[in-house]
């Protein structure tokens, strides 16, 4: 971790979210303005189809672009369709294996993206990375209350810890679709009920930085399924 200048962490309230796609994005955005970029997956649900390569200096990312690098528990999972019951002490050695022996080379960011909840996950990268400093966190969430109640004890967790809580951002904030007499315009429309002012409000009430609104574009949502940037779209 010593040749990683800045580590963030992202994380949510509860699963179905999106922040293994904003992750994924995130990272995407980071390496286009040519940064070196790395994104770790520590959710045990998460990316797959991939061989990890060991060497003399340790485990190598597998490299999507020439600037950005993946390691994922998933590449290590034998079969992707099967059940992962491991207890917690097996996934914290696996955690720290990947902090410690995973060969980066020189990075600007890595982006870590957690399990949901504030599970033993969260406090193992919390006290692995302690030594090395963790520069924030960014905390996804859906407008609805039952994600907003997840997201408080986020933001108390890692007041806790004493993480920074970089910001929050609203995913699937309203439907983004054309307009069908102007093709070159867009108009948003709420899909899930936000009348209890959503992450807006509930940042204010908790004092912390609400960086915005995402809604679910069609041509994001194909670029996540292809494991790909949305920002090479128009």
């Amino acid at each position: 971790m010593a040749t990683v200048k800045q580590k963030i962490l992202v994380l949510s309230g509860k699963g179905g979210v999106g922040k293994s796609t904003f992750s994924a994005q995130l990272a995407f955005a980071l390496a286009a303005m040519d940064f070196q970029v790395g994104l770790l997956d520590i959710d045990i649900c998460g990316l797959e189809g991939q061989e990890i390569h060991q060497s003399n200096i340790g485990w190598s990312p597998v490299y999507v672009e020439s600037n950005l690098g993946v390691m994922s528990i998933g590449f290590m999972l034998p079969n992707p369709d099967e059940a992962v019951i491991w207890r917690g002490p097996r996934k914290n050695g696996l955690i720290k294996q990947f902090l410690k022996e995973v060969y980066w080379g020189e990075l600007d960011f890595l982006v870590v993206d957690a399990p949901p909840g504030t599970s033993d996950e969260h406090i193992s990268i919390v006290q692995f990375l302690q030594a090395t400093g963790i520069d924030g966190a960014v905390i996804v969430t859906t407008p609805q209350q039952v994600s907003l109640i997840g997201v408080r004890k986020e933001v108390s967790f890692c007041k806790k810890v004493g993480v920074e809580v970089l910001g929050v951002v609203e995913n699937m904030s309203g439907l983004s679709q054309p307009l069908t007499e102007f093709k070159f315009m867009r108009m948003t429309e709420a899909v899930f009920d936000s009348s209890g002012g959503g992450a807006a409000k509930m940042c204010g009430d908790m004092g912390v930085p609400f960086l915005g609104k995402v809604p679910p574009d069609p041509q994001l949502c194909k670029a996540a399924e292809e494991g790909r940037s949305c920002f090479s779209d128009d």
